[in-house]
């Protein structure tokens, strides 16, 4: 059987990864090997921190909902349970950016959920 040359495919297959490891420090941009082991162990955690991404700014929202309301008086938990009875369907996120960026739409809101609650 006749030798196959695998030319080709070769170096597009290794100008691939080394095109990926482009910016890297080091070996980790020159020698194929370790721009491969790089190259794989970047690409897990593009796909883990993908997921962790959302976690973090839920914990951001959270902890901007937390210190909003109690400059309202009131706790975090306590504020969702109010916005809870009171009717007022509003995710996280929105209510993030209304306590930095709207104190007093902020205010109003735990107004509400304050007169609920003790109700």
């Amino acid at each position: 059987m006749a030798r196959v040359k695998g030319g080709f495919v070769r170096a597009h297959r290794r100008k691939k990864i080394m095109k990926l490891a482009k910016g890297y420090f080091g070996s980790k941009h020159r020698l194929f090997k370790t721009a491969k082991e790089q190259v794989m162990k970047s690409l897990v955690y593009a796909y883990r921190d993908r997921r962790q991404r959302k976690r973090d700014f839920r914990k951001l929202w959270i902890t901007r909902i937390n210190a909003a309301a109690r400059q309202n008086g009131l706790s975090y938990s306590k504020l969702m349970y109010g916005l809870k009875l009171s009717g007022i369907d509003i995710n996280r996120k929105i209510l993030a950016d209304l306590a930095v960026n709207d104190s007093k739409g902020f205010t109003d809101l735990a107004t509400a959920a304050k007169t609920k609650i003790n109700a």
